[in-house]
């Protein structure tokens, strides 16, 4: 090897070393609403559709929301949370009562640690 190269691998072997520990975002909760405006089945229906829930899943936390008044949908990032919350807010009124106005409401919130 000649002089040259020797000294560029020691220049580069010296360089120190950074380190690489990515940041965890801190998780979020999506967490819908109960208003008495819509019923079961749309509630079933949405949690299904905007979040891949099984039937069982759904049916639970359709119950929840109908008796504590509130029940977390998902955790995750906080960029999630936000576009998870707007689809709740456009997914539309439930077609099955005519007093409904528009969709269900939702927020998000940090998740504790």
């Amino acid at each position: 090897m000649s002089e040259q190269k020797k000294g560029a691998a020691a220049v580069a072997e010296a360089q120190p070393q950074r380190a690489t520990n990515p940041k965890i975002l801190p998780p979020y909760n999506v967490v819908l609403l109960d208003d008495n405006d819509h019923t079961y089945d749309y509630v079933i229906l949405m949690l299904m559709r905007l979040f891949g829930r099984t039937k069982e899943d759904a049916e639970l936390m359709a119950y929840e929301v109908d008796t504590t008044g509130r029940v977390i949908v998902d955790t995750t990032t906080k960029e999630r949370a936000e576009l998870k919350q707007e689809q709740i807010h456009a997914f539309g009124p439930d077609p099955d009562l005519e007093k409904c106005a528009g969709s269900m409401s939702a927020i998000i919130e940090p998740c504790p640690r």
